[in-house]
């Protein structure tokens, strides 16, 4: 059997990261989730550089990745993973509160698998992040070249 491949989430506001791990601890999925708090820091991790250079090169089963992000923005991070061969594969959610209609278009033009508004509302939110686990660590079948 596959080892679970773990749920790579680039949020930099604390509270949203509290709030997504305890909707996905509550979900109970058994993936390892890996924080990073900016686009830098999600794209060593996805090309296992910097503090992130010895990890084991599997790529996470989903990014969800927010929008306005310190460092590198959200759609500089999608665009560089979807231009690489080896990684363009591993789905992308835009995780965002922006409801810019731009940003929409630029995401999916970038390959972005889904473009996700944050709910406002707590339970809304929470509900939100335990479906979107549910459905790419659990019922998305990954593309299996890698």
């Amino acid at each position: 059997m596959a080892s679970l491949r773990p749920i790579l989430l680039v949020e930099d506001n604390l509270a949203d990261v509290e709030l997504t791990l305890a909707a996905f601890k509550r979900t109970q999925l058994a993936n390892e989730i890996v924080v990073a708090r900016d686009g830098a820091a999600a794209l060593d991790y996805v090309f296992g550089e910097g503090e992130y250079a010895s990890r084991q090169p599997e790529p996470p089963a989903v990014i969800l990745l927010d929008l306005k992000l310190p460092k590198i923005d959200g759609l500089e991070v999608l665009e560089r993973i979807k231009s690489h061969d080896l990684y363009r594969t591993i789905p992308v959610v835009m995780l965002t509160s922006s409801r810019e209609e731009s940003d929409v278009v630029r995401s999916y033009q970038q390959g972005v698998n889904s473009f996700v508004v944050k709910p406002v509302d707590f339970k809304a939110f929470f509900q939100a992040i335990q479906e979107l686990g549910v459905m790419w660590a659990v019922l998305n079948e990954p593309y299996p070249g890698r």
